[in-house]
């Protein structure tokens, strides 16, 4: 009557808690690596409408 599993409930809540940090770790590192992207890619494309705008100029 006293069987518990393998693991007992102390590490079961540790086990858990580590896990759903680590999660949120990582989707804050994934959200981080995406605003880098798009902040480059908003940056690549206001230089190229900067070029494109100067060789009408030049033209």
């Amino acid at each position: 009557m006293g069987t518990r599993g393998v693991i007992g409930d102390k590490w079961a809540m540790r086990i858990l808690w580590t896990c759903a940090i680590g999660s949120a770790i990582s989707l804050y590192m994934v959200a981080v690596e995406r605003q880098m992207q798009n902040r480059d890619r908003m940056l690549a494309e206001s230089v190229k409408a900067a070029e494109a705008e100067g060789a009408g100029d030049e033209v």
